[in-house]
């Protein structure tokens, strides 16, 4: 298990690393909506709500030692990460979803209870989900459930998360998960990379250019 499940936090770091700067055109984004993901929009409101979670979540831990402003501070990038992990769980789950992969409660259930004893305590899980993952307590199951599906997803594919070419199988998945849904990013938060199934930062070449004649 505990193989497993480096593995499936592997893919979760993946997941939320900052993308790199690709020169890509954007779609015209949807009004009001932060993201669009195959038929289900995600507004701005939904958006802000769960950047909202994870910061009431920081400001309740950090309560005693006063350095809210640092943990702020530190995560910087919150929005677009959350973005990210939104759109990502639904590109996911659209992929496990062509595979016939499937994730029951009591699954979620037994890799909590595992992880708890992990930790050492429900509240350590909590603490150690929130300041690695920016995952608040409410939303521990929903990211259980994202794991679970790599997984299974892995399984599915017959592919090895040890090896390059089970790595490659997988991510191609979700690729072809991402063309089917067509995402669409408002462009204030980048593109969505389909290729690489994540989300990247719009590089604007006149912008450049004005930086560099100021520069010089």
């Amino acid at each position: 298990m505990h193989r497993r499940r480096r593995t499936a936090l592997t893919v979760s770091a993946a997941l939320l690393v900052a993308a790199p700067l690709l020169a890509a055109c954007s779609n015209e984004a949807h009004p009001g909506a932060a993201a669009v993901v195959g038929e289900e929009r995600i507004s701005m409101a939904q958006l802000q709500s769960r950047v909202n979670e994870v910061r009431s979540a920081q400001q309740a831990a950090t309560a005693k030692t006063d350095n809210y402003g640092q943990v702020v501070e530190k995560t910087g990038g919150l929005t677009r990460d959350t973005l990210q992990s939104m759109v990502l769980d639904r590109v996911l789950h659209q992929a496990a979803e062509d595979a016939g992969v499937t994730v029951t409660r009591k699954e979620i259930q037994g890799l909590r209870g595992e992880l708890v004893k992990q930790a050492g305590s429900q509240e350590a899980l909590e603490a150690g989900w929130l300041q690695q993952y920016n995952i608040p307590p409410s939303r521990i199951d929903d990211s259980l459930r994202t794991e679970i599906e790599a997984q299974k997803l892995y399984q599915a594919l017959g592919a090895d998360p040890q090896t390059e070419t089970g790595q490659q199988a997988f991510w191609k998945a979700l690729s072809d998960a991402s063309r089917s849904l067509d995402v669409d990013l408002n462009p204030r938060y980048g593109t969505w990379d389909m290729t690489k199934s994540r989300r990247a930062d719009t590089v604007t070449p006149w912008l450049r250019q004005v930086s560099g004649a100021k520069e010089a």
